[in-house]
């Protein structure tokens, strides 16, 4: 399974470690994510998504039900 948060689309990222003599070597930055459930009472279930922090404070603040609109009006299926 690939690492992209299904909310936000956070993905990994390549950049630099970068040491104090300033030798640079290629390394990636993952995002923070986790499989999660959240209850969808309309529905009467469980969802399970793999999301970012951010995309579960996302949630938090819009709700469950706008998100999981929000990603079928994208086309994504859960």
């Amino acid at each position: 399974m690939s690492k992209i948060c299904q909310v936000t689309g956070k993905r990994p990222v390549t950049g630099n470690n970068v040491s104090h003599a300033n030798n640079k070597t290629r390394r990636r930055f993952v995002p923070n994510l986790h499989y999660k459930r959240f209850w969808v009472a309309s529905e009467n279930h469980f969802v399970r998504l793999r999301v970012s922090a951010k995309g579960i404070r996302i949630i938090d603040k819009k709700g469950i039900e706008a998100v999981l609109a929000d990603l079928s009006s994208a086309g994504l299926k859960l």
